[in-house]
């Protein structure tokens, strides 16, 4: 504690009696058995349901628009989008320099910090989408770990275990307990399956105004380990002719959008199902594919899907001049979508990774012996370039210049800056 000009003071020792006791000088104010407070608290369990309007809104879709914007006129305006848009506003507030032990720093999918004195890194990261919760809290939970699991691992990190902020409205209403003990449940059943134990955490109940609770909110916490932190995986596009692969399937996945808020002002139906067992393949993956220095870059699908996620593979990160081109071939992918469907739904379990020529086949190899889907869709173009994307039945092309200008100031722009 001095290192760190902290003051720690003992306070008590443990026994093993059994017993909670506390003492005030020499009388004993506090003597209870501490099982009581572990095995054998006091359990009530109100009533818990689910409000029969979010089971509307969750069977709903958008009215159709007339005539729907472009695909290319699309990515723009979810790039722009607060939900998407850069948060450089935000943690350029702070100091994110870890005493200069920084490895990669804000705008990736996770930061990654170096342990002084040592080869490996610790990857850091949060996540939460209120959206996906307030339909369908125990998909919402699980989506919760699953993105942050997907984070960690782009970096190369092997996810260790999680914090969490549950945020919820006043329990005592029965609503907010059913989204509060099927949140907590999809967080429980995905932390198994990625073997990522809950540490800690806090819940704050009674977030409430006379309008109402607020959206169901839990946010991850998550922390990850790289063997070597000099192997850290960034998540943008580094050297022209590298090839680009698309991981995982994509599905007709629009409940819960960011395209059908953005288009639509709708937040209904049902939104994408998270498979465990594929994520737990992903990260596996990618975590792999890390040690074995087969990427150059690795980034993951969550809002604003694939296209989103490939404009930010493009743009480069926060502080660099321009970023570089990619030219990507959709038309062999996702056969049975539409354009919008292929590009912004945002079906869980996917991610991008570029990779020198020459480990394009390992990456390949990796991928089937994983069991993860590996569609190779394009590559990296020149420094300054554009986004293409070609589909069955759309074109999308946009100067990576553009797409910074858009992505890295709507939400400075929104707070006034």
């Amino acid at each position: 504690a001095a290192k760190w000009e902290l003051t720690a003071t003992p306070i008590g020792r443990v026994t093993d009696d059994g017993m909670y006791r506390a003492t005030w000088k020499q009388q004993v104010v506090v003597e209870i058995p501490g099982e009581r407070l572990i095995e054998d608290c006091p359990v009530y369990a109100p009533e818990a349901r689910e409000d029969a309007a979010i089971a509307r809104r969750r069977a709903e879709r958008p009215a159709p628009v007339s005539p729907l914007p472009s695909p290319a006129d699309v990515l723009l305006r979810l790039l722009d989008h607060p939900a998407i848009a850069s948060k450089r506003w935000v943690y350029e507030q702070y100091d994110s320099t870890v005493q200069a032990s920084t490895v990669i720093a804000p705008g990736g999918d996770a930061g990654v910090i170096r342990v002084r004195e040592a080869e490996f890194g610790l990857a850091v990261t949060t996540d939460g989408n209120s959206r996906y919760v307030a339909l369908d809290p125990y998909e919402g939970g699980k989506a919760a770990v699953v993105e942050a699991a997907r984070n960690v691992a782009c970096t190369g990190g092997r996810p260790l275990g999680i914090t969490d902020c549950l945020n919820f409205g006043s329990p005592e209403r029965p609503s907010v307990l059913y989204q509060f003990r099927e949140a907590c449940r999809g967080i429980a059943d995905a932390c198994r399956v990625l073997e990522t134990p809950v540490t800690g955490g806090n819940v704050s109940f009674y977030n409430e105004s006379p309008s109402g609770a607020v959206d169901p909110t839990p946010v991850i916490g998550m922390v990850g380990l790289l063997a070597r932190a000099d192997r850290a995986v960034p998540s943008h596009a580094r050297s022209p002719g590298d090839v680009v692969f698309v991981l995982g399937e994509t599905q007709a996945e629009l409940g819960g959008s960011v395209l059908w808020e953005a288009l639509h002002g709708f937040v209904g139906g049902v939104p994408p199902r998270v498979d465990l067992a594929a994520e737990r393949r992903l990260v596996d993956f990618l975590v792999a594919g890390a040690e074995r220095a087969l990427f150059r870059s690795a980034h993951d699908c969550s809002q604003g899907g694939l296209g989103v996620a490939l404009a930010e593979v493009a743009m480069s990160g926060p502080y660099d001049d321009t970023g570089f081109g990619l030219d990507v071939d959709l038309t062999t992918y996702g056969l049975r979508l539409a354009a919008l469907e292929l590009l912004f739904s945002e079906s869980h379990g996917r991610a991008v990774v570029t990779c020198q020529p020459a480990r394009a086949a390992a990456v390949v190899a990796l991928a089937q012996e994983l069991g993860v889907l590996a569609h190779r869709a394009g590559t990296v173009g020149e420094r300054g370039g554009a986004l293409r994307l070609r589909l069955r039945d759309a074109r999308v092309e946009h100067p990576v210049d553009r797409l910074r200008e858009v992505y890295f100031s709507g939400l400075a722009r929104r707070m006034g800056d």
